[in-house]
């Protein structure tokens, strides 16, 4: 008696080739967006698919005494390092870094902070993403690799800085350094390309240049670059430190 073959559930077939998707996706070396730019994978960019120093932990430092309400020239700079547009719609416009004024209802005191991607020791965005598109690199930088990001938004939803942005517009003018993908999530690589480089984030560079200097950039572990030394010598703050993510991103006179 010869057996009926048995028959693959249409769901089952639809959840192996949702798998097979996924597989293939990440297994490509890179993909042409326009002339002059491509998607490298782990990160997006040659440097970022670099070993990373296991033994450096890169973050800022932010004096808000020093960031003045008026002054978006962090915000201007990452926009045209990354070649994100900056159109002055909050509703619209990418989050790499952003503005935020607060206001203490007690005493009246208001301070303007930048405010990015705080690359935590323990991204939530990493935790909840299905695909291993976000990641945290060994010195940690976290990223977003755009292989392999399928634009659910998870990791949008799990930020509790609204530090991610999704790309819905067709994209024009890209940076080779900093190629972006219709489709995929975004956010602030603290200018990984730079950093590879020896170099610092356009926007603690652009901060210095308005004679402000409330922005350093620096190594965490280094207990004799800038960033540590100011880190020992005063005070200052992480956001939601009730979530314990352990930010590479610190705030002082907050």
């Amino acid at each position: 008696m010869k057996l009926p073959a048995l028959k693959t559930p249409a769901k089952d077939i639809t959840e192996i080739s949702r798998r097979e998707l996924l597989r293939s996706g990440a297994a490509l070396a890179t993909v042409a967006l326009a002339p002059g730019v491509t998607l490298m994978a782990f990160g997006g960019t040659p440097a970022a698919a670099a070993p990373a120093d296991p033994g450096r932990r890169w973050g800022l430092l932010i004096d808000v005494n020093r960031c003045a309400s008026d002054c978006d020239a962090c915000v201007r700079a990452c926009s045209e390092e990354n070649g994100w547009k900056l159109d002055g719609n909050p509703e619209t416009d990418a989050q790499w870094i952003r503005k935020v004024d607060l206001k203490d209802r007690e005493t009246g005191r208001e301070v303007s902070l930048p405010v990015m991607c705080q690359h935590c020791e323990n991204p939530p965005c990493v935790d909840v993403c299905p695909t291993g598109a976000s990641m945290k690199r060994a010195d940690g930088i976290v990223l977003v690799d755009k292989h392999v990001c399928i634009g659910c938004r998870y990791c949008m939803m799990a930020c509790p800085f609204k530090a991610r942005s999704f790309i819905h517009e067709p994209l024009e003018g890209q940076k080779s350094h900093a190629p972006r993908g219709k489709g995929t999530v975004e956010s602030c690589t603290l200018c990984v390309h730079r950093v590879d480089e020896g170099g610092t984030p356009a926007c603690v560079e652009a901060c210095g240049r308005t004679g402000n200097g409330a922005m350093i950039f620096g190594d965490l572990n280094d207990p004799e670059s800038e960033i540590s030394r100011r880190l020992a010598d005063y005070p200052s703050i992480t956001l939601r430190e009730d979530m314990r993510l352990n930010p590479g991103v610190h705030y002082s006179n907050l």
